[in-house]
């Protein structure tokens, strides 16, 4: 093998190398966004910015302090980040931190996006006000906090019956991670944009600003109308029926089934509350 070929091999295998660690990477970052183990990070960071200018600038003692924090902090970091390492690695099991393409998570993917519908189409027709906040690759750590636990399997009798008027835990959003109902009577960020219709209620604007912070899919049924409405990347898509909320779910949650063409929306129609 000439020196050429060395070379080229030699640049292939760092590449890849360099591209293995930026991924792993870029998942464990998608992982912990959305919750408090963020701001943590963010202080790791002013962290090592201290230690590095104050071993250029030659403050021992600044240096020795932070080098004691370190080497403490990596225990508390281990303690801290718990649950998304739980996440990651009970991910990487089921073999979806790098992909998902196993049968047995479309099927529960599928039974997941049965169970919405049939639960919106319930309440929908019912005028039954609900929330409902699909977390994605963003992690939603911060508003299930704020909410009650319920870790239930997801099914659409349980899901209508949390938004029954009057019920312990219908105020607020429902949080679903995968096929499971994490929490009810979770708390959203309200949207402050100008640019909302002064006619949409809370629900809306809880929906909006949860989707303005975060890669969730968020499905609101109105109290007022009973129409159904979705958010996503800081849109709006109002006034969807059965096909069209089944197209967006079955493109979100799993792209990899054939939809039919998603209907139009848009922002017109009557005040939804």
């Amino acid at each position: 093998m000439s020196w050429e070929e060395l070379d080229l091999l030699n640049l292939l295998r760092n590449m890849v190398d360099i591209a293995i660690v930026w991924f792993v990477i870029y998942k464990l970052f998608t992982l912990i966004q959305g919750t408090k183990a963020v701001q943590l990070l963010k202080g790791i960071f002013v962290v090592l910015g201290i230690w590095f200018f104050s071993s250029i600038l030659g403050l021992s003692t600044v240096q020795w302090l932070v080098y004691q924090a370190i080497n403490w902090g990596f225990l508390a970091v281990i303690i801290l980040f718990q649950p998304e390492l739980r996440r990651a690695l009970e991910q990487l099991g089921r073999g979806s931190f790098f992909g998902r393409s196993s049968t047995s998570e479309e099927k529960d993917i599928s039974e997941t996006i049965e169970a919405i519908l049939r639960s919106c189409n319930y309440m929908g027709k019912r005028r039954i006000g609900a929330l409902i906040s699909i977390e994605r690759e963003t992690g939603m750590g911060d508003y299930i906090e704020t909410g009650v636990p319920v870790n239930g399997r997801l099914t659409s009798e349980l899901l209508t019956n949390i938004f029954i008027p009057n019920a312990p835990l219908h105020d607020g959003a429902v949080v679903i991670r995968g096929n499971e109902i994490v929490a009810a009577a979770c708390y959203l960020p309200l949207s402050e944009s100008p640019f909302i219709s002064k006619e949409l209620g809370t629900r809306h604007r809880a929906a909006m600003g949860v989707s303005e912070v975060t890669d969730a899919l968020t499905i609101i049924v109105s109290e007022e109308t009973g129409s159904i409405s979705c958010t996503k990347n800081g849109e709006l898509h109002r006034k969807l029926d059965e096909d069209a909320l089944r197209n967006i779910l079955q493109k979100e949650l799993n792209p990899n089934l054939d939809s039919a063409s998603s209907k139009s929306w848009n922002w017109r129609g009557k005040r939804d509350g």
